[in-house]
């Protein structure tokens, strides 16, 4: 499963996602990773959970992300669920065409590994592809 968070600046995504991660692992009988560009809310989240900071990692495009994920999951067969904070910030560049190959790449990663990923973007819902509809929650 894929779900994309999309909203304006300032309107609580990140505080969402957090709530969400931290739900996830009471819940989880496997690992629980958490994706950002910065460490700021590393207090925020429970402890079992996998923070990872991308900052030293420059991610170009959305290949590169992908490939980065799939790094992560090299080394750890037990991740439930992958949270990613700012998919604009950490992607360098990401056109609505790149979005729609993203998505349907982590549909199939999702389908493959068992793996749900949790996504927020600073985006309005409107100016997303009405081919990933499917994915955006409110």
């Amino acid at each position: 499963m894929v779900q994309i968070l999309a909203g304006e600046k300032g309107e609580g995504k990140t505080k969402r996602l957090i709530e969400m991660a931290n739900s996830a692992i009471k819940e989880s009988n496997g690992h629980v990773v958490y994706i950002d560009d910065d460490n700021r809310h590393i207090y925020d989240l429970h402890y079992d959970i996998r923070f990872v900071e991308v900052k030293e990692f420059p991610i170009a495009n959305y290949r590169e992300l992908v490939g980065f994920i799939y790094g992560i999951f090299s080394q750890d067969n037990d991740i439930e669920k992958v949270f990613i904070d700012g998919l604009y910030k950490i992607v360098g560049k990401l056109d609505n065409d790149d979005l729609i190959k993203l998505v349907a790449k982590l549909k199939e990663m999702s389908e493959k590994y068992n793996v749900e990923f949790i996504i927020s973007a600073n985006t309005s819902p409107a100016s997303l592809p009405a081919e990933i509809n499917d994915v955006l929650i409110g």
